[in-house]
């Protein structure tokens, strides 16, 4: 393995999780649309960060420990698959579909990226250092 693709495949969980994790955060957002007081809206901005919360203190685990990240990631993914698929609510096949690729697709996606980072550990760890 190049050093220039080792480099890659060591970033590219990590920084592909910090953007995950932003783009799941924009979800909080909507709080603000329901115009609540400041408490309320404090509390519901909390509220909708936990994934995100619990995704950073995945990261944190996985950063040198990436088969944490692995079995994190895709778990995180699956029970999304799963909520997403059988929790009951006014959803169209088509939009769990796409709930599920936008959401799920990239857990998986860090998931595999930190299986391979794991299965190259120590000859990436040497790249990079």
């Amino acid at each position: 393995m190049s050093a220039k693709s080792g480099k890659l495949l060591f970033w590219a969980p990590r920084i592909l999780s910090v953007i995950f994790i932003a783009f799941l955060s924009l979800f909080a957002l909507d709080v603000f649309n329901e115009h609540l007081g400041f408490w309320p809206t404090i509390f519901g901005l909390g509220m909708h960060l936990i994934p995100s919360i619990a995704l950073i203190a995945v990261l944190i685990l996985a950063w040198r420990r990436e088969w944490i990240g692995s079995m994190l990631f895709a778990a995180a993914g699956l029970f999304h698959v799963i909520w997403a698929a059988f929790v009951p609510r006014p959803w169209s096949f088509s939009q769990r579909y796409i709930s599920i690729l936008t959401i799920a697709g990239p857990a998986f996606i860090i998931a595999i990226l930190f299986l391979f980072n794991w299965k190259k550990h120590d000859e990436l760890r040497t790249l990079v250092h």
